[in-house]
């Protein structure tokens, strides 16, 4: 009975913690599929942010760029170490209610993110229209 008792808990930790949006994640060009960054999302006060931890860059692309097209607080900051997703809350199985920021152009959305079949879900909002990424779990 404790074996029994102990493997349920062991693949409830296991489905629970497979769900979690916390931790480094790859995020993959739309168009090439080819890796672009590592994101760390973490938790603080109750709130999901996400940081760039690393970029993936071409040869002859600036290895360590500033975000020029950023139109705020984080207006030609050093892309690596920005901090790109913010405020956000948890809504039963989602995060949500923060935004994002695409260092790539400057725009700021609103966001919603989530955990499906292992990999991140990442939509992004303006108005009714939306974009959604797949992260992939760094492992």
């Amino acid at each position: 009975m404790r074996l029994v008792v102990s493997t349920i808990f062991l693949f409830l930790s296991i489905s629970i913690q497979a769900q979690s949006v916390i931790g480094k994640w790859k995020t993959m060009d739309d168009e090439t599929n080819k890796a672009k960054s590592i994101v760390d999302i973490y938790e603080k006060d109750g709130k999901i942010f996400g940081k760039i931890e690393k970029l993936f860059r071409d040869p002859g692309e600036d290895p360590d760029p500033v975000c020029t097209e950023c139109t705020d607080h984080r207006k030609n900051e050093k892309v690596l170490g920005m901090i790109i997703i913010s405020d956000m809350e948890e809504n039963e199985d989602e995060w949500n209610g923060g935004e994002i920021l695409d260092p790539d152009n400057g725009k700021v959305y609103r966001c919603k993110i989530w955990v499906e079949d292992g990999r991140l879900k990442v939509r992004g909002y303006i108005a009714f229209l939306y974009r959604t990424q797949t992260w992939l779990p760094l492992s």
